[in-house]
Formats: structure tokens, sequence, C-alpha cells
């Protein structure tokens, strides 16, 4: 009987080097139990049978929108071409600042090989009083999200835009100083940053007062149109329209009168007043269409009438900045002999 006695804790196996157990008074209960039965291959979605079944394609996916938020941004990304952007490059950052693109910060990334542009660019920013940092190369790399960038950086805000309502009531304010009628642009799904610059640049030339973008399917003021512009940015307004279409009606209701440029339209420009009589002279939107497309069927019928640039010889179109400086410059001609 005292053979088979043992104390209270005593190990059953002298050889064994294990202790008494403690128990997890049921909180490991959970990951004691089990996962279920394994789904089949083709429901799992990273076996090849999954991919190749076609069920991941049927699967539920995110919104687009839901992605891109989700995304990290920086300063500069594609995602948000409206929010605060970068501008990379040693001539891309000379020329805005020599345009005077409105900037908060000038980046120089640190033992960088210095040249005439990268002492213009920090002479510039300094004068305007535009922060010039010098940082860590890698942060520079971060800014420009893989892109190249010859170590500088210029950080440029959000473009602000106006409501339609401000737009007119200000190109009406600057008509009236002037001692004119007011004459606006509106762009119809132009996509192009440098047919945007240059379109302002032109718009600024010939006395227009606003410049009017679509909300969607349209680029804005983004760094490149400012440059562009070569400043002419700085000195338009520029506003956004929800829906274009129903801006410009609105404005029909101002007693403005809206003039489509259109390769295919049967009168020319040299005919504007049979379309609408002494519309050079009065208050006027030109409505300038997209690269390629033209006019949408909407914005064409909101359209008072529509004109094409009478050309010489087999070209087929003129690029959009090109056919919207043509046309102002017509209608400045028409104003200055009605002033003379």
């Amino acid at each position: 009987m005292a053979g088979n006695s043992r104390r209270p804790g005593a190990r059953r196996n002298p050889g064994s080097k294990k202790g008494p157990t403690k128990g997890s008074g049921g909180k490991g209960r959970r990951s004691l139990e089990g996962k279920g039965p394994t789904p089949p291959a083709e429901k799992r979605p990273n076996h090849k049978a999954y991919r190749s079944g076609g069920a991941a394609s049927s699967a539920p996916r995110k919104p687009a929108s839901d992605d891109r938020a989700a995304a990290k941004r920086s300063p500069g990304r594609r995602e948000d071409p409206d929010g605060p952007q970068v501008v990379l490059g040693r001539n891309p950052v000379v020329e805005s600042l020599r345009a005077h693109s409105p900037a908060t910060a000038l980046y120089v990334a640190q033992n960088i090989e210095v040249d005439d542009r990268v002492r213009e660019s920090i002479k510039m920013a300094s004068e305007r009083g535009i922060s010039v940092l010098e940082v860590p190369r890698g942060d520079v790399d971060k800014m420009a999200d893989g892109a190249v960038h010859q170590g500088l950086a210029l950080a440029v805000p959000a473009f602000e835009y106006l409501h339609p309502d401000d737009l007119l009531e200000e190109a009406r304010q600057r008509a009236h100083l002037a001692r004119v009628e007011p004459l606006l642009v509106a762009l119809d799904g132009v996509q192009d940053p440098r047919n945007l610059g240059a379109v302002l640049r032109s718009a600024a030339a010939f006395g227009a007062h606003g410049v009017l973008l679509p909300l969607r399917r349209s680029v804005g003021v983004t760094p490149v149109a400012w440059r562009t512009s070569a400043g002419a940015a700085a000195r338009i307004p520029v506003g956004r329209a929800t829906n274009l279409s129903r801006t410009l009606s609105a404005w029909l209701d101002e007693s403005l009168v809206t003039i489509g440029l259109d390769g295919e339209a049967s009168a020319d420009l040299d005919h504007l007043d049979d379309v609408a009589p002494d519309a050079a002279r009065g208050p006027l939107v030109l409505v300038v269409g997209s690269e390629g497309k033209g006019l949408s069927r909407l914005v064409r019928e909101t359209c008072t009438g529509v004109v094409s640039i009478p050309m010489a010889g087999d070209v087929e179109s003129l690029n959009a900045s090109v056919a919207a400086g043509v046309a102002l410059a017509e209608v400045a001609r028409r104003r200055r002999a009605a002033g003379a």
C-alpha cells in the first residue's frame, strides 16, 4: 500500500521534466473550438481553383471610390487632382515660379547638384515668401510617389473656384469697370490641362471676364494648366458648375447669349450676327467643346446658336484652345469696331 501512495502534485514519471499543468479557467475554450469543415477549393480565395473557376469575378467588389478613399494619399497624387499638389522637376518648378503659381513650400533635396534652375527657384521662392526647405532625398521621393523629381518639389495649394452665380457677378463687375458687356468662356469637357491653360491665357488677352468649367469630365486648374496660362490663371476668375447645361440655361434667363463653337455648324464666325444679332457686342458666353467630341448634345441644345470657324484647306478641325483663341479675337475685334 505504501509503495502505491504518492504525494499530491508528485510527478507520475520521474524521467519527465513537465510540471503540473494549470487550467485556463475556460478562457481558451474558443481557441479549442473548430472552425467548421474546410470549404471546397473553388470557394477559397487563395486557391488556384477559386481564381480559375470564376468565383472571384462573381464575388462582390468594393466600389472604386472606396478603394481610392482607402488608399494612402500624398500631395499631388492623381486620385485627387483638385486637392493640394506637387510640381516636380527642375524645369516645371522654375516655370511655375516664373508664372507666379501659388505655392506654399519649395522642397530641395539634400546634396543635389545645384544648377541655374535650382538657384533661380530658391531665389524666386525666397523673394515671394515661400518656405524653402532642404530635406532628405527620401522625403522628396515620397512626395513624388515614384515620379522623376530631380531633387526639386513645389507644393501647390488647391485652386479655389467660384460658384457660377458668383462668377457671373464678378464678370459683370469687371465688365462694368471696363465699360463693356460681360464676356465669358465655358468649356464643355476639355480634359487637357495645356488646353485649359491656353484658353485662360487667350481669355485674359482678349478681354474675357471669366471662365466656366464643368465639375465632372473636365480638367481643373492644375499646376500644368497654371503654368501654360503664363500667369493668366491669377488674373481671370474661374468657376465650376455641377451641371453645365443647367447653368447655361440659367444664364440665358439672365439675358446672356450663348454661342457654341462647332466645326459642323452651317453658319461660320464671319456671319455671327445672322445667328444672334449683336451677339459679339452684348453679354456673351462662348462655349467651346472638348478635344475630339466637341459639344455634348445637352450643351449644344442650350446654346442660342452654334458657329464654325472658316478655314482654308483640308484641316478637319482646330484644337480647342486654338478655336477659343480665334473666336475670342474675333469678338474683341467686333467690340473694338463698335466702340470706334
